[in-house]
């Protein structure tokens, strides 16, 4: 049997961060709102807009902007109890993907008596939660429309949750609240998307009708906007192609999950703290490569309707040449990653089973070893 779930209520407006107050009737009985966000998202005034419509329009309203890269487990459980202390009767994920994971969670923790510790892995978080929306300002990681959240747990490991319980009541996407992200976020996130796409259009146990459509549809919009927005950060039409298409890879791989190249991307995060799009990126051709013999098929036939050619190789050089346009670092050194780790990232990325069974082709440490060895710079 196949099936497909997304969030069911996905909005998209221009400015509507600035009618947010619009936008959650409905999700707020008691009229407190609980933000979710970061330091960066918050000093920068994104959510400026967004405070002025709540509080106009009477709703007392608490900012968590305690969220970093790679959430910890001990930051969601303090926005939790914060959550809990201020009597939320919303959670509003506000960010790139580690504040909305942080969101998921939160109203998760808030919503119920569930322990954390027992939420890791595959439907293994039952709920009640708090009702929740998210608004993305990055255009990458798509967890606005995903069931999955990723948090650090220890002093590096990285862990996922992933049940029907995280998605999301509504999403707002607003492609004004993107225009201001530097080259290097804008790229780096842009690259994660199609990874995801990618990715899902490549899960075999879980690929579907609907995933793969949604993963073409993804690809199509970032193809074409990635550059330009690049090259042009205030193309707001561009922007918002970005956002959906983000949008569209989250909803594909969410039913169609991810595979090695997260699995290899996730140590540079949890150990080095590299952004994630970033760490995809890094380690996405030589994954590619390997998978090769394997998925020839179905990356020819993502090549094909994105009118590279229909072979496998065509979108393999089509993504490095993506790569090499929109400037980002592709070794190991220009991350300050030091060779010596490479042992140690390869063990930690065959730890990540819940991934790696969806490639297409079984990766072995001796692989991952050469993957990292081949990037070290």
């Amino acid at each position: 049997m196949q099936n497909f779930r997304t969030v069911a209520d996905i909005r998209i407006e221009r400015g509507g961060a600035g009618k947010i107050d619009a936008h959650i009737v409905g999700l707020c009985a008691n009229k407190t709102v609980f933000i979710v966000t970061d330091a960066g998202v918050y000093g920068l005034g994104l959510l400026d807009a967004a405070l002025q419509a709540l509080q106009d329009a009477g709703y007392s309203t608490e900012v968590f902007d305690q969220v970093v890269a790679d959430p910890p487990e001990t930051i969601v459980l303090a926005g939790a109890k914060l959550a809990r202390e201020v009597g939320a009767g919303l959670i509003l994920g506000f960010g790139g993907g580690s504040p909305m994971d942080t969101a998921k969670v939160i109203a998760l923790l808030a919503g119920s008596d569930q322990a954390l510790s027992t939420m890791y892995g595959v439907n293994m978080a039952t709920g009640p939660r708090l009702p929740l929306m998210l608004v993305p300002t990055t255009a990458g990681t798509g967890s606005e429309v995903t069931n999955v959240a990723i948090l650090t747990t220890g002093k590096t490991e990285k862990q996922g949750i992933v049940a029907n319980a995280l998605y999301a009541d509504r999403v707002l996407l607003d492609a004004q609240l993107t225009t201001g992200l530097p080259k290097l976020t804008t790229a780096a996130t842009g690259i994660d998307a199609m990874v995801h796409a990618i990715e899902a259009y490549t899960s075999l146990p879980q690929k579907n009708p609907i995933s793969d459509a949604l993963a073409l549809a993804a690809l199509t919009k970032l193809k074409d906007s990635i550059e330009q927005v690049c090259a042009d950060g205030n193309d707001i039409e561009a922007r918002e192609n970005m956002l959906i298409g983000a949008m569209l890879a989250g909803q594909a791989f969410s039913n169609a999950p991810c595979a090695a190249i997260h699995a290899l991307a996730y140590p540079l995060g949890g150990c080095f703290h590299v952004p994630h799009g970033l760490s995809n990126a890094l380690v996405m051709s030589g994954v590619m490569d390997y998978n090769l013999p394997k998925a020839d098929g179905l990356y020819g036939e993502i090549a094909e309707h994105l009118k590279l050619g229909g072979t496998g190789v065509n979108l393999i050089d089509h993504m490095q040449r993506i790569k090499d346009s929109v400037g980002v670092p592709q070794t190991l050194r220009s991350v300050d990653i030091p060779e010596t780790a490479i042992a140690m990232m390869a063990d930690d990325a065959m730890t990540k089973t819940r991934l790696l069974i969806n490639n297409p082709r079984e990766m072995t440490l001796a692989a991952t070893v050469k993957i990292y060895e081949d990037i070290a710079g």
